[in-house]
């Protein structure tokens, strides 16, 4: 007598699994802790097979009848059923493996290595959150330009097109590394590098990282007046933009705290639109130079009084003067010295929004306009130490060419 829904619903389980029959070959099978299953028994060149259809009540009784009946469809044209179902889950499991969250997630435990630890979880934090939601389930194949187009686009409505640019080379470098897997041979990421870039500008001259150790050793080696020679080692240290920097006041250093802020007023302003005080987290090697400093220009307002003029401070000029001095003109610039830090930094790994935040490259939005001068800052204290860090070791290992010569 065939099964009913009632009957189904009201079993018990007993000491010893058993069945409740349907008909041809179907059955509810019941376990000792009242698990209930649909099965179908069959014989496939004069053997007995079992295929199991699925767990009661995710598949109903009308749809494990129906499972049988196909079953039964396939075993009189020649095919296992229990074959056709085991291929199914090798394929289900196939696609799975071959999703752009699975592939990035092994893209990222491979390259863990690379990347400190916040760094990598940051990376991840950002693909959770803007990528695997809307591409994270596709196939590698299915993964569209218009798609990666999308998650960029998704970003940079919240003003951060800096890291949407991250996103597309992460997404890339998945791509990349699905490549060398022979998974794949596209890459709609790549396509798309320069699509949001701002429109482009003159870039003044930055110091090329392989010049760091020779640059270094020209700077203390030169006959330079020793405020001047400080100046560069904090400008290349700190990054902010020339004029800011070259009107620092003592005032605004706060040495028990390690940071320098820089008021609004003297922030650069554009469109009659003040950008609000930057602050400046101060690296060890920095608070050391600014003490030297201290001793040479303490006795005034400012950190880098003119030598000619009274009340006012280092010009633009000498900069620039000591630069072509070392001979870098048309290499490097004192306002070159903030792309060199981007460049580094960003190829760290660090945090592209914070990043932009210590440049003081601020979106003049209406949400920004209440910009919390304290965002990012662990993340830019953080990186000011590492940076500073970075410079240091080419800086000793300049030191150590000149006393060896």
């Amino acid at each position: 007598m065939p099964l009913n829904d009632l009957q189904i619903k009201r079993c018990k389980p007993a000491a010893k699994a058993y069945k409740l029959n349907d008909e041809n070959g179907l059955y509810l099978y019941i376990t000792p802790a009242g698990g209930k299953s649909f099965r179908f028994d069959y014989a496939m060149n004069g053997k007995r097979a079992t295929l199991t259809i699925g767990k009661y009540p995710a598949v109903s009784l009308s749809e494990a009848r129906a499972a049988a009946e196909r079953a039964r469809t396939q075993i009189a044209n020649g095919i296992n059923p229990a074959e056709v179902k085991k291929q199914a889950k090798q394929e289900q499991k196939a696609r799975l493996l071959n999703t752009f969250e699975h592939l990035a997630r092994q893209w990222h435990a491979a390259n863990l290595h690379r990347w400190k630890t916040d760094n990598a979880a940051r990376i991840m934090g950002y693909l959770e959150k803007d990528v695997f939601p809307h591409i994270g389930d596709k196939q590698l194949a299915d993964v569209r330009v218009a798609d990666v187009k999308d998650v960029m686009l998704r970003v940079i409505g919240r003003n951060a097109a800096a890291t949407a640019e991250k996103i597309r080379q992460w997404i890339a470098a998945v791509y990349a590394y699905a490549a060398i897997l022979e998974l794949t041979d596209r890459n709609p990421a790549r396509v798309l590098h320069g699509t949001f870039e701002k429109p482009s500008t003159q870039h003044l001259p930055a110091l090329p990282q392989d010049e760091l150790v020779n640059f270094y050793k020209g700077l203390m080696t030169a006959h330079i007046d020793p405020k001047s020679r400080l100046a560069i080692l904090l400008l290349m240290l700190l990054f902010p933009r020339s004029t800011e920097f070259r009107g620092g006041k003592w005032c605004e250093i706060d040495f028990q705290a390690a940071i320098w802020t820089i008021p609004a007023e003297r922030m650069k302003h554009e469109k009659n639109k003040p950008k609000p005080p930057l602050v400046i987290p101060l690296s060890t090697w920095a608070i050391e130079l600014l003490h030297e400093l201290r001793e040479l220009t303490g006795n005034t307002p400012y950190l880098f009084p003119s030598r000619t003029a009274q009340n006012g401070v280092m010009s633009e000029t000498t900069l620039n003067n000591i630069i072509k001095k070392l001979g870098y003109n048309g290499i490097a610039t004192p306002h070159g010295f903030r792309s060199l830090a981007s460049s580094v930094l960003n190829e760290q790994g660090f945090n592209p929004d914070a990043i932009e935040r210590q440049l003081a490259h601020i979106p003049h939005d209406k949400i920004r306009a209440a910009y919390n001068r304290a965002e990012y800052m662990a993340e830019r204290t953080e990186f000011m130490q590492w940076y500073s860090d970075y410079l240091k070791q080419h800086y000793t290992q300049a030191m150590q060419h000149i006393q060896a010569a």
